[in-house]
């Protein structure tokens, strides 16, 4: 299965844009409850005007809360990261640590945040156990657990530590194009063949298909083995669908 993700998926990634630690955790708090292309059309203004945890912390909240208003629950995400921007230049020299036991104390930053600052900012490899992540390794049989922690160590004890963090960006990618919550797309999926929970969704290629999202579309429908039975109409149109959240 991970051979067939990485078939899949070879470019998958964070889909939060960002360059440096910070703007990154910013995102990421963000983009709870939020999907990640609208935090992506807030951000750009955002990093702009704030570009260092002083920024922050010191923010005019009423501009803040303004300017991250699209994503939602915008006052306690303002709240998160005015603290965030003050704990950091308290306790870290303005600086995001790259540890997770110094992360998960700081405003804002649970242990999934965590890990995808970890991976995604300083290369030390981490499970994100997003809704996405655990809905599709709980199909796959990988673990039974449904608290994310729980699920994040089972997986771990699966997968060899170098690959955790590019395994995540694989399972969240299959879970946005794929693997939904509502209606998998079992009969256009890569993995179907291994997958224990073949049928939760529609079976039938032409049906399943048109439920694939992303630009990577053409490609799973042809790992699938369904491009050519499904006309191009349905191809493209699956192409054109953003990912879900």
């Amino acid at each position: 299965m991970m051979r067939s993700l990485a078939q899949a998926y070879p470019d998958a990634h964070c889909e939060l844009d960002f360059t440096t630690p910070l703007q990154l955790a910013v995102a990421t708090i963000l983009s709870a409850q939020c999907t990640d292309k609208r935090v992506n059309e807030v951000t750009p203004k955002l990093f702009a005007r704030y570009a260092t945890a002083e920024d922050y912390a010191g923010a005019d909240r009423a501009e803040l809360e303004e300017l991250i208003r699209p994503t939602g629950f915008y006052r306690n995400k303002a709240s998160s990261l005015m603290g965030l921007g003050a704990a950091l230049l308290e306790r870290h020299g303005g600086e995001v640590p790259a540890r997770q036991d110094e992360l998960v104390k700081l405003p804002g930053i649970g242990r999934k945040t965590a890990n995808v600052i970890l991976g995604n900012a300083f290369d030390v490899p981490g499970i994100t156990v997003d809704t996405h992540f655990g809905r599709v390794v709980r199909r796959w049989g990988w673990t039974a657990q449904q608290d994310p922690v729980k699920v994040e160590h089972a997986v771990g004890d699966l997968i060899p530590r170098k690959e955790w963090t590019m395994l995540s960006h694989r399972v969240i990618f299959h879970g946005r194009r794929v693997c939904h919550a509502r209606k998998p797309a079992c009969g256009a999926c890569p993995l179907a063949r291994d997958c224990p929970s073949f049928g939760a969704g529609p079976t039938d290629p032409n049906a399943a298909a048109e439920l694939v999202r992303g630009p990577e579309a053409p490609w799973l429908l042809e790992l699938a083995g369904v491009a050519g039975e499904v006309p191009q109409r349905t191809v493209q149109q699956a192409a054109s669908k953003d990912p879900a959240q």
